[in-house]
């Protein structure tokens, strides 16, 4: 399941650089997660970092864009290719 930021975010600026997916944005009243591209850091963390770093507590699972962490981890591996070059080693 993809994360989102609710209404009780106070644009504390803290999330938005912790998620390695670029998924975080600033909204026009607070910030916002892109759904294609949260994969509640599977791939880069055990647990998501922004929710780890959230003062508030505002950033729960969103019902409406529910993923099994075997589609997440394929969001992952498609949101960072590995290079041909790479898969050789």
């Amino acid at each position: 399941m993809a994360l989102k930021i609710t209404e009780e975010c106070i644009n504390c600026d803290v999330c938005e650089p912790e998620c390695p997916n670029e998924a975080i944005s600033q909204g026009e009243e607070y910030y916002e997660i892109d759904p294609l591209r949260c994969t509640q850091c599977v791939g880069h963390f055990d647990e998501p970092q922004c929710q780890q770093v959230c003062p508030v507590d505002c950033i729960p699972l969103d019902p409406e864009h529910y993923e099994t962490k075997e589609a997440l981890f394929a969001k992952y591996q498609k949101l960072h290719p590995i290079s041909k070059k790479s898969e050789s080693f």
